[in-house]
């Protein structure tokens, strides 16, 4: 049976993870796209920046840009043949659901009854316990804890190290800075420091 290759949309440093971890799984890479002229080569793999890639071969795609609102826009745009890649190191419950177009990271955890929309991430030794929920587009940074029962809104971004408690709801598009820890809901579209987490009211 004929290997399907993979192409990798953005040629950045998440990009590289992506690489690894298919590598690791024996897929084959046919290349990279990036909007960005001046980038030729990711490790030894070619970017393209011919919009023709997007109709040529029979492919998978994956979205190896960490925006979650520039993963929304290109997903939204081209309409590809997205999978989802798990690193073989990740602990996976046969229970957990993964929307597809998704990035698992390598040391990861998703316990039973977890649900990730598509095109979500999972980074690096992060932890989504048992029923959680987490929207469309987000992104929970490395070493970022989601204990039982966490709801996560659509596009919004979980900082490294966060700690969210059981049974928090946190609204759309939000930011969660690193290291906080949140002890309460929150609601769309804030930015979110500290310890306890507080919405921050300020522009940096």
């Amino acid at each position: 049976m004929m290997q399907i290759p993979y192409r990798i949309y953005g040629a950045s440093g998440h990009s590289k993870v992506i690489i690894e971890m298919l590598e690791k799984q024996g897929e084959c890479i046919d290349g990279l796209y990036d909007d960005d002229s001046g980038k030729t080569m990711l490790f030894e793999y070619k970017i393209s920046h011919d919009n023709s890639i997007f109709t040529s071969g029979s492919v998978y795609w994956i979205i190896g840009i960490g925006h979650n609102g520039i993963r929304k826009k290109i997903a939204e745009t081209h309409l590809l043949n997205y999978q989802t890649v798990i690193d073989k190191s990740a602990n996976i419950s046969q229970r957990a659901s993964i929307g597809k177009g998704s990035v698992i990271m390598p040391g990861t955890t998703i316990n039973a009854s977890s649900i990730l929309g598509k095109h979500s991430i999972v980074n690096t030794n992060a932890s989504v316990d048992h029923d959680c929920f987490l929207g469309d587009y987000v992104h929970v940074s490395p070493n970022a804890t989601l204990c039982g029962g966490v709801t996560v809104g659509e596009g919004t971004h979980i900082g490294a190290g966060a700690v969210i408690i059981p049974g928090i709801k946190i609204g759309k598009w939000a930011k969660i800075g690193a290291g906080s820890i949140l002890i309460k809901n929150i609601p769309d579209n804030v930015t979110v420091v500290g310890n306890p987490g507080r919405i921050n009211y300020y522009k940096i």
